[in-house]
């Protein structure tokens, strides 16, 4: 079980502190003070090193000390087919590649696989994200052999599993699971129905009685594309989210997948019931799937946050997420004004802590909450001058910036160098495995 580096008090420190996405709130010369998990002090260099004066220190002189970035969508072991199947539509590349090459690969591959994707995902700044894959408890043993904060879930469709066979053995499996991480400080085990088109009315409705007897998250795919809005209306007479909604599936527990598709009542019902949404930008761009209307979404009080998906994103740099959509945004509504930076990356800290239900405990740099933070080198070209902190971070900054990465109170990056994996090993292991797939493909 990992825990801190040190039982000692760590003082990590920069020439700027954002505690959370307002630029008024920014701390020159700030930092935090560590102790063991969670986060003991906040304020100036000077007051900290005065009252923790044997603290271990971790000082950027040009550096800017942040809550870690949360990734509320992912697909980790799909990170194997990153530039496999391009440029077609989402059902063809769904389901005439990738879903085949899903039922060849091995939980060797998917554990590979979702090593590369959290070492790239820790580098560039994410120190939570919330999975859904197949052979989840490859994907879950990754993450706590990572240091990363994951939330993991196994893939629910009405056919056999190509991890597990039948449904009900993927249903004991996930119960397993549920068990052997209930106790553990990074992992926790979500359930994940895939879609309404996947999933029959009775194996949506077991899944949550699941999730709720367990106290997770009930994670589901939703208006992801048109032709699944039009199905769902030939079958149910219902909008996706009405079909949910009467289902008795909609509650502040429910994190809602995509959602391109919404009628104005279907958002008025999100608002209503407490649904999270995670909105995957550029995934959802590629493909012209469509996009969120997010700024409407937020107007009427709808959470909303941001996640990166799978093969078709092709990135998983939280920064160019957040660049993407706030651009994305403002074109869709040729104003501007929507979505500013701030809101922007609330959205990638605040709004992903709330979506996977752990606002307590992540998303601000506070006294109590858990030590998920990074550190920038600002001591850069692209990043001079520094007039406006969130707005740096929405439009200008990159995941290669971020030189430390601390999750849970331990220092998973140091000075660019992954402490948990071994970078060099993971990239070898993928070009090896990359040749197999290339033959299957």
């Amino acid at each position: 079980m990992l825990t801190a580096a040190t039982s000692k008090e760590l003082l990590v420190s920069g020439s700027h502190l954002l505690i959370n996405d307002r630029q008024k709130d920014v701390i020159k010369n700030g930092g935090v003070v560590i102790s063991g998990d969670a986060i003991c002090a906040v304020g100036t260099r000077t007051e900290l090193r005065k009252n923790y004066p044997s603290a271990d220190q971790l000082h950027e002189p040009h550096g800017l000390v942040m809550p870690g970035l949360v990734n509320t969508h992912s697909h980790a072991a799909m990170r194997c087919f990153r530039g496999l199947v391009e440029d077609l539509p989402p059902t063809t590349a769904q389901h005439k590649h990738i879903f085949p090459l899903e039922t060849e690969i091995d939980r060797k591959t998917v554990y590979h696989s979702t090593l590369l994707c959290i070492a790239e995902m820790i580098k560039s700044g994410t120190t939570s994200f919330c999975d859904r894959s197949l052979c989840s408890e490859e994907v879950a043993r990754a993450a706590a052999q990572s240091g990363i904060r994951g939330w993991v879930g196994e893939a629910l469709y009405d056919s056999p599993s190509a991890s597990y066979g039948q449904l009900e053995d993927v249903f004991s499996s996930i119960e397993e699971q549920i068990l052997n991480y209930q106790s553990h400080p990074l992992v926790t085990i979500t359930v994940n129905p895939h879609s309404i088109c996947l999933c029959s009315p009775a194996l949506l409705k077991r899944s949550k009685i699941i999730a709720e007897e367990n106290n997770t998250l009930f994670v589901i795919q939703l208006s992801q594309t048109r032709g699944e809005v039009k199905e769902c209306l030939q079958g149910y007479h219902k909008t996706p989210v009405q079909h949910l909604e009467s289902l008795g599936l909609l509650n502040e527990k429910t994190l809602a997948v995509h959602c391109l598709h919404l009628e104005p009542e279907d958002i008025e019902l999100l608002a209503e019931r407490g649904v999270k949404i995670s909105h995957c930008q550029e995934s959802n761009m590629k493909p012209a799937s469509g996009s969120v209307p997010v700024a409407e979404l937020l107007s009427q009080g709808v959470n909303v946050s941001i996640g990166i998906d799978g093969y078709a994103a092709n990135n998983v740099d939280m920064f160019l997420q957040m660049n993407c959509l706030a651009k994305a945004q403002k074109a869709a509504a040729m104003d501007p004004t929507v979505m500013d930076a701030e809101t922007t990356l609330r959205l990638a800290t605040q709004g992903g802590a709330s979506a996977l239900g752990a606002a307590d405990r992540l998303g601000t740099l506070a006294i109590g909450k858990k030590a998920d933070l990074i550190v920038l080198d600002l001591n850069q070209p692209h990043l001079t001058p520094l007039y406006n902190v969130p707005s740096h971070l929405v439009y200008t900054a990159r995941g290669a910036d971020v030189i430390h990465s601390i999750i849970n109170g331990r220092i998973v990056m140091r000075d660019r160098q992954l402490l948990t994996l071994n970078e060099s090993d993971i990239i070898a292991g993928m070009t090896e495995i990359s040749e197999r797939i290339l033959m299957a493909s």
